[in-house]
C-alpha cells in the first residue's frame, strides 16, 4: 500500500463513525489543553513572583532583626520584630562596607491615617533620603524626604499613589495638604510614581516619613526594622552579605554566628527560592493535567480495539488479496496516531486560548512557551503510538481464514 492509499483508508475509517472518533479525540484535546494551560499559568506565576521581588529594589541585601539559629533558617519567632538593629548599625555599614552602593534603614508599621474626613489603614515607613535609590522608587510630584528633614524631626510625608487616592480621591492634588498619623499632623511634600503590587507589600500603598520622626512620634524607640543595602551588581551581593554579617557580629559582641540576633537575606537567593517553589508548583500542575492524557490514551486504545473487532472481515479480506502483516499493522497504527495528532493540534489551540483568556481578564499574566507546545504535541503522538500499538498488533495477527468467517 502506498502512503496515499493508507491516508485515504485512514480518513475513511475515522469518518465512518464521526461521533465516536470525535469523543475519542476529545480526551486528548482536554489533556493537551490542560497541560499547556497549567504550564503557562505556572510560568506566569513564576514570572510574576520574580518581578515582584525585583520591584523592591536591585541587587539588595536585606538585614532584619531576630535570631537565626543553625543551618536551614531555623528562625526564632522574634525574627523581623525583635529590636536588635539601630541607626548606628546602618551608619557602620555605610562607613565600613565600602563596596555597598547605598544603605537605607527603615522602621515600618501599620497605622490608621486620616485626612479630610477620610481614613485608611496602611503601612507607614520611616526612612532616609537614600531610600528611593536603594528601593527603586521614583517621585512623581514634589520631593522625597531629605537629610535635613530627618535631622530636624520634620513632620512631613510622601504618599504612594494608592494611599493618596484613598485619602484624597483618585488623582487629587495632595501636595501641601495634611494627614494625621496617631493624631500627629504630617504635611505632604511628595507623591511617588505607581509601581504596582508586590508580594512584599505594595509600595504604592505606603506613606514615607523621616526616620527620626517615625522613631520619636510613632514607634517611640530608636530601633529600625530593616536595613536595605544595595550592591553595585549581582555578583557582589554574596560578598557584601558576608561583610555585613561579620561587621554586625562584631558590633553586637557575638562570637558564635549561629547565635546572631539578626538575619541577612540576599535578593538573588530569594528569587532562586521563589523560582524553585513555583517551578515545583508548575510541575505538579502539569502532572495532574497529564493524568487526563493517560485517560485519553486509554480511550483511543478502547476505540481501536472496538474498530479491530468491527473490521475483522475487512482485515481477513485484505490479507486474502495479498496485504502483508506490516501493512495491516501500519494501517491501524496510523489511525491511532492520526486521532492523537488531531487532538494534539486542537488541544494546543484550546490551551493557548485558555492562557490568553486568563491574561486578557487580568487574572494572571500567563506565558506559553514553545517548549511546552512541542512537548505536548510530542506526548500526544507518543500516546498514539503506545496505545495504538496493541490494537494494531492484534489486527495484523488475525488469521485471514478465521477473519473471513467472523460474523
Amino acid at each position: 500500500m502506498t502512503t496515499k492509499d493508507i491516508l485515504q483508508e485512514t480518513y475513511a475509517a475515522l469518518s465512518a463513525n464521526k461521533v465516536r472518533s470525535g469523543l475519542t479525540v476529545l480526551g486528548i484535546v482536554i489533556g493537551i489543553s490542560s497541560v499547556i494551560a497549567m504550564v503557562s499559568i505556572g510560568s506566569g506565576a513564576q514570572n510574576s513572583i520574580q518581578s515582584s521581588i525585583q520591584s523592591i529594589g536591585s541587587n539588595l541585601v536585606l538585614v532584619t532583626p531576630g535570631a537565626q539559629r543553625g543551618v536551614g533558617f531555623q528562625i526564632s519567632a522574634g525574627r523581623g520584630t525583635a529590636k536588635t538593629l539601630t541607626q548606628a548599625d546602618a551608619d557602620a555599614i555605610t562607613n565600613e562596607v565600602t563596596s555597598a552602593k547605598g544603605v537605607a534603614p527603615e522602621i515600618s508599621g501599620r497605622y490608621q491615617v486620616t485626612a479630610k474626613g477620610k481614613n485608611t489603614n496602611t503601612s507607614v515607613v520611616g526612612t532616609v533620603s537614600s531610600y528611593p535609590d536603594v528601593r527603586n522608587i521614583t517621585i512623581d510630584e514634589g520631593a522625597f524626604i531629605s537629610d535635613s528633614n530627618v535631622r530636624s524631626l520634620a513632620k512631613v510625608a510622601v504618599l504612594g499613589p494608592t494611599a493618596r487616592d484613598d485619602l484624597f480621591g483618585i488623582g487629587a492634588e495632595a501636595l501641601g495638604q495634611s494627614i494625621r498619623i496617631k493624631n500627629i499632623e504630617f504635611k505632604i511634600i511628595g507623591v511617588t510614581k505607581a509601581k504596582g503590587g508586590s508580594g512584599f507589600g505594595s509600595q504604592d500603598d505606603m506613606i514615607f516619613v523621616p526616620l527620626a520622626s517615625a522613631q520619636r512620634f510613632l514607634a517611640g524607640d530608636s530601633y529600625v526594622t530593616t536595613i536595605s543595602v544595595q550592591a553595585t551588581d549581582a555578583g557582589s551581593m554574596s560578598a557584601i552579605q558576608q561583610q555585613i554579617t561579620t561587621l554586625l557580629l562584631s558590633r553586637h559582641h557575638i562570637s558564635d554566628p549561629t547565635g546572631a540576633d539578626f538575619s541577612t537575606l540576599n535578593q538573588a537567593d530569594i528569587v532562586a527560592t521563589a523560582s524553585s517553589v513555583t517551578g515545583t508548583f508548575t510541575i505538579l500542575l502539569a502532572a495532574v493535567a497529564g493524568i487526563s492524557l493517560v485517560v485519553g490514551g486509554i480511550g483511543i486504545m478502547n476505540m481501536m480495539l472496538t474498530t479491530v473487532t468491527e473490521r475483522t472481515r475487512e482485515i481477513g479480506l485484505r490479507k486474502a488479496i495479498g496485504a502483508k502483516k506490516h501493512d495491516i499493522n501500519k494501517q491501524f497504527l496510523i489511525e491511532a496516531v492520526m486521532l492523537t495528532s488531531i487532538g494534539g493540534i486542537t488541544g494546543i489551540i484550546l490551551g493557548w486560548l485558555v492562557s490568553f483568556a486568563v491574561s486578557y481578564f487580568g487574572l494572571l499574566q500567563t506565558s506559553v512557551s514553545l517548549s511546552s507546545i512541542l512537548l505536548a504535541f510530542g506526548v500526544s503522538a507518543f500516546i498514539g503510538i503506545v496505545f495504538g500499538y496493541y490494537p494494531a498488533k492484534r489486527a495484523s495477527s488475525l488469521n485471514p481464514i478465521d477473519a473471513l468467517r467472523y460474523e
